[in-house]
């Protein structure tokens, strides 16, 4: 057996320093973790991946580095992460067909779970979203980690959300890698523009029974219509998202599940009113009649099912956050919609 060296090269992981691997970087939340990351002295290189081109030099990111791959390509999944010692997994498929979302959001974390596993990663930390715990009448008032993730059969997103971290649990046992699973609400705020072209609620306009759009035409037809369920909802800034996921990165806390909210809630009349369009009372029971109708038609469109989303409450308590992360969101739910809504209109995205 040869001699060792007296001065082997030192590995990446045996540094000081964190390195990350990242998928799905090039999202709201995505973009805002890696401008923490640069921030943060324990991070000393960011190793990211996602289908769409990006730049990191453009962005004024110096310790990331880029490469464009799917997550369904086991191989390249397994080249960005070797070597991490914490891996970040958003890439998931929010709006889409049932096909796509099925490929990507199921196999594609797979891959990405199983690589970061089979790495030896230290710690791998998961974007889930409160929509696992799923729309159900028996949920309570107030969603805390220990209720379980059920999930929601009828829509697709909430499913696959809470199949996931069901599968995240089975891979780690008999591993040593820590997992922290975030729950966050819908994430808004200037990055995040996305919502305002393709937000669930307002596609419900769509959908809403022939009386109330015969009704709508009666008025003045100069700007969009939301329906409005009266159902509060939560908010939460993709920058307060970026610093607990941070703090999960370096190791802050215990490992387990986080819900992330900011302060305060709204309804779907609260965010017409921001952007200046109108709302219209819906009634439970035309929700009800609705999502119903879309559960019982063949080939009806995935999206179709975020009906299932508006239904009933579903908010969360964040004292674990709080408590165990240090986390504090500077923005509360009319700080987090007004910021966006002015990107919105800086861009020219909103009449």
């Amino acid at each position: 057996m040869p001699a060792a060296s007296a001065n082997p090269k030192p590995s990446r992981r045996s540094t000081e320093k964190l390195t990350v691997a990242v998928t799905g970087p090039t999202g709201d939340i995505g973009r805002s973790l890696l401008r923490a990351l640069e921030r943060s002295r324990n991070v000393g290189r960011i190793e990211a991946m996602a289908r769409s081109p990006f730049d990191p030099a453009a962005a004024g990111l110096r310790k990331t580095q880029y490469r464009q791959a799917d997550v369904l390509d086991a191989d390249a999944v397994a080249a960005v992460i070797d070597g991490a010692d914490v891996v970040v997994h958003l890439a998931f498929v929010i709006m889409g067909d049932l096909e796509e979302t099925t490929s990507v959001n199921l196999q594609g974390s797979r891959n990405v779970f199983k690589a970061a596993i089979a790495a030896g990663a230290k710690r791998l930390v998961y974007a889930s979203s409160v929509a696992a715990y799923g729309f159900h009448k028996d949920n309570p008032d107030l969603l805390t980690e220990d209720i379980e993730a059920r999930g929601s059969p009828r829509h697709y997103y909430s499913a696959q959300k809470a199949e996931l971290e069901a599968a995240l649990w089975e891979l780690l046992k008999g591993v040593k890698t820590d997992a922290y699973v975030f729950r966050p609400c819908i994430v808004a705020g200037p990055d995040a523009l996305a919502m305002l072209e393709g937000i669930p609620y307002v596609q419900m306009s769509e959908r809403m029974p022939a009386a109330m759009l015969r009704a709508l035409e009666f008025m003045p037809a100069l700007k969009p219509v939301i329906p409005d369920p009266g159902v509060p909802f939560q908010l939460v800034h993709h920058d307060d998202v970026a610093t607990a996921l941070r703090a999960a990165v370096l190791g802050r806390g215990e490992p387990g599940v986080y819900n992330l909210a900011g302060e305060g809630t709204i309804t779907m009349s609260d965010l017409a009113d921001a952007l200046g369009w109108y709302s219209i009372p819906v009634p439970d029971l035309a929700l009800g009649a609705a999502a119903e109708l879309v559960a019982r038609l063949p080939f009806v469109p995935g999206e179709a099912q975020w009906i299932e989303s508006v239904r009933r409450p579903v908010l969360m308590d964040t004292t674990r956050a709080r408590q165990q992360l240090g986390w504090r969101p500077h923005h509360d739910v009319n700080e987090t919609l007004a910021a966006m809504v002015q990107a919105g209109r800086s861009e020219r995205l909103i009449r």
